[in-house]
């Protein structure tokens, strides 16, 4: 399994986005690396490069189910109740990290 999260320089969500990332991956039937990925960066491929920050992507998708990027910009995520969020929520990420462990060989 790949798990991406896309940040760029001053993100004020990118480090609420790691930890909630970070507690996620803490159940124990989930174990996967996480690359940082600069959206910034030069080195960083143009497909990348439009999503917002923070993005967190496993095995290429997106963990909200976007088909495609909205943007370099700030991205906010919708919560159960309709409120606006820095992050995805932990439930709704480790839902997402577990449906792709069991289609992982």
């Amino acid at each position: 399994m790949k798990v991406q999260l896309l940040t760029f320089a001053g993100c004020p969500n990118a480090e609420a986005a790691r930890d909630t990332l970070r507690s996620a991956l803490a159940a124990p039937e989930i174990a996967a690396p996480v690359e940082e990925v600069d959206t910034n960066a030069p080195e960083t491929p143009e497909s990348l490069r439009r999503w917002g920050s923070p993005t967190i992507l496993i095995d290429g998708a997106d963990v909200e189910g976007l088909e495609a990027p909205t943007g370099a910009s700030c991205r906010l995520y919708g919560d159960e109740a309709g409120r606006l969020r820095p992050t995805p929520s932990v439930d709704r990420l480790r839902l997402a990290l577990e449906r792709a462990a069991s289609r992982t060989p």
